[in-house]
């Protein structure tokens, strides 16, 4: 017998069991960040090869933008101000990993000094580099490259766009 809300405790019991039993996600959740040329900012993490989006993952219960600036105040001393959602890129599950949902904000226009004072503040960065948005595209995985392609289109209008491995389609 499905117990009700009547008797709280064994309905939170109920819905717990479920909730435990349901698909988890793993989050990621990035920045586009650019300076005042509108070059973009790329980092080049030291645990996997190539250059990246700043930002990382999600830790339990935390909402992506918490994600997404505590990423960047911890890789690199800095906290943004976001903005609006630019894309949401779903991930099918790949070599040892899970599906995942990347996020994109935008992160908006640095000013010089800002941009400047960008350097790898812990042990995950190697490297920050700005960009102009063709060469960024070259330093790019595929499915990160059409993340960004994206993520700058999206930023030059409204709204956010959904991706599935990084297409539209």
């Amino acid at each position: 017998m499905r117990p009700s809300p009547a008797d709280p405790a064994a309905w939170n019991s109920y819905l717990a069991e479920g909730n435990a039993r349901q698909a988890r996600k793993r989050v990621a959740a990035d920045v586009l960040l650019r300076d005042q040329s509108g070059r973009v900012l790329l980092v080049k993490p030291t645990y996997k090869p190539g250059w990246d989006l700043p930002g990382g993952m999600a830790e339990a219960n935390e909402a992506p933008d918490e994600a997404a600036r505590r990423e960047l105040r911890e890789e690199l001393g800095y906290t943004p101000t976001l903005g609006r959602l630019l894309v949401v890129d779903w991930i099918p599950p790949h070599g040892p990993w899970d599906d995942l949902l990347a996020f994109v904000f935008d992160g908006g226009t640095l000013t010089e000094s800002q941009a400047a004072g960008l350097r790898p503040h812990d042990g995950e960065l190697a490297e920050v580099t700005f960009a102009r948005p063709d060469m960024a595209r070259d330093l790019l995985t595929p499915r990160l490259r059409r993340r960004l392609a994206a993520a700058l289109r999206t930023a030059g209008g409204e709204g956010s766009v959904f991706l599935r491995d990084g297409s539209a389609d």
